[in-house]
């Protein structure tokens, strides 16, 4: 008796730290396999710290690695892969014969691909802040609803045009690294782009799917690089060679976005809302299927209006200080501790900060906004401390001021009234920050006072995997 066929998916988040990958089992939508990797790719930025950029061949490379260790009897099985990514970043390749951005390599099982230094500029991300307000006021208002913010990938095409115009010459394509990825695994020519992925670069009109091609072209943008739009969920191509043992003409999704994926993987209820902290801080819920955005948003606007799936939308609140202040917290900590003549391992400062802080004298009247790296809304916005005492000033209290400003300030930015006014009735918190930090737990519950899950879910690669699900 022959054996049946499993049908698997095989779903990959390129994440701004790291790369992630499962196999999924389209009967039981259950996870087979996963593996995942740091990218280790952040390069000096010309900017200096106004600048983030991050080296794609590394990227690449940490991709491959990944997929090289999923089993190969699963990998023979695949029939689709899903991707996603870092949402907002910007990277610029050529197709041109004899320069082409990619290169592959024989291995046993098919075929392994490398990104060629030579032929794509680095990753700016989601992160760079080399658009200033000043910068930004320079730019011609889009047609969307959604405005365009430092590390959207139109704003930063908008400053290589007019401070680096010698790289337009270099390059004729324009995508995220997750279309990269996608363009180079199907060999093509021009890359193809999800709404998800245009949306969060600015100048796209999400009721017509369309790019202000007008607006950009008569502002001297180079419209010629835009990638190719299609719908979120539909197929870009299909795999141009074996992969590791993934076979050839496996159809290959468009690439998405990691928050929508993220939710996806993670919603269980539409009254239900989603909270990520890992690197950064969102809170998000779908919203009814009739909701269509203004295009005359406010201008200091803190819920924005994703793409999501099925021509639906999510309502985030996006901060860009999550995780990564509670991390230059400890980072500072372990600094000082150096400076003073003794090596602390950043792991031993985190055990004992969290201790500290969890202990029932740690409630502090201290106020922390710690908005280091400022948010879209409030791009100059920095952080501060104030209603220091003599009697609060403790490490657990500090830290555990901190981590309620973190909270805090998602709570300014999406206020419980707006989850209730939209009959959310549960929070499920997602990312590494959130779910391995108890005192940041015990802060979403005081600010938000609605039923809290913590659960292991927002899994951005198993999203792109169920994503491809629907049209598998």
């Amino acid at each position: 008796m022959s054996e049946v066929k499993r049908k698997l998916v095989l779903g990959i988040d390129i994440g701004t730290t790291s790369i992630k990958v499962c196999i999924v089992d389209a009967a039981t939508k259950q996870t087979l396999s996963k593996q995942a990797k740091d990218t280790q790719a952040n390069v000096p930025s010309d900017q200096g710290s106004e600048g983030n950029k991050q080296n794609v061949p590394k990227i690449i490379s940490a991709l491959n690695f990944c997929i090289s260790r999923l089993p190969k009897d699963q990998l023979k099985d695949v029939e689709h892969i899903g991707i996603c990514g870092q949402m907002h970043g910007v990277m610029l390749w050529t197709s041109q014969e004899g320069e082409k951005a990619w290169e592959q390599t024989e291995v046993f099982t098919g075929c392994r691909y490398e990104a060629n230094a030579k032929a794509v500029s680095a990753l700016y991300t989601w992160q760079d802040s080399r658009c200033d307000p000043q910068f930004l006021a320079t730019l011609p208002k889009p047609q969307s609803h959604l405005h365009v913010y430092s590390g959207y990938g139109c704003a930063t095409l908008f400053w290589i045009a007019r401070n680096r115009p010698d790289k337009l010459d270099r390059y004729n394509c324009a995508g995220t690294v997750q279309d990269f990825a996608v363009a180079m695994l199907c060999d093509m020519d021009k890359p193809v782009m999800s709404v998800q992925n245009a949306a969060m670069w600015g100048y796209f009109d999400t009721n017509t799917s369309e790019w202000n091609t007008d607006i950009l072209h008569n502002a001297g943008f180079p419209t010629h690089i835009l990638p190719r739009i299609v719908k979120s969920g539909e197929v870009a191509g299909s795999l141009a060679n074996s992969w590791y043992g993934i076979p050839s003409g496996t159809p290959v999704g468009a690439a998405l976005g990691d928050l929508p994926c993220s939710v996806l993987a993670t919603l269980e209820k539409d009254n239900d809302a989603v909270m990520n902290i890992s690197t950064s801080a969102q809170l998000a819920f779908v919203m009814k299927p009739d909701f269509q955005p203004s295009h005359q948003s406010p201008e200091k606007q803190t819920v924005l209006y994703f793409p999501y799936f099925s021509g639906r939308y999510l309502a985030v609140a996006a901060s860009l200080n999550g995780g990564n202040a509670l991390a230059t917290f400890v980072r500072t900590l372990q600094q000082w501790t150096l400076e003073l003549g003794f090596s602390v391992p950043q792991s031993k400062v985190w055990e004992k900060i969290l201790v500290l802080a969890a202990e029932e004298n740690a409630v502090s009247s201290l106020k922390v906004i710690p908005t280091l790296l400022g948010e879209r809304h409030s791009p100059e916005q920095n952080a501060t401390v104030t209603n220091i005492d003599l009697g609060n000033l403790s490490l657990g209290q500090v830290f555990r001021a901190l981590c309620s400003g973190v909270i805090e300030n998602l709570h300014s930015m999406m206020p419980r009234e707006v989850l209730l006014d939209s009959s959310i009735k549960r929070i499920l918190g997602i990312g590494s920050a959130l779910t391995r930090n108890k005192v940041l737990q015990a802060e979403v519950q005081h600010w938000y006072q609605l039923p809290i899950d913590f659960v292991s879910g927002g899994d951005a690669a198993m999203g792109a995997a169920l994503s491809a699900l629907s049209v598998s």
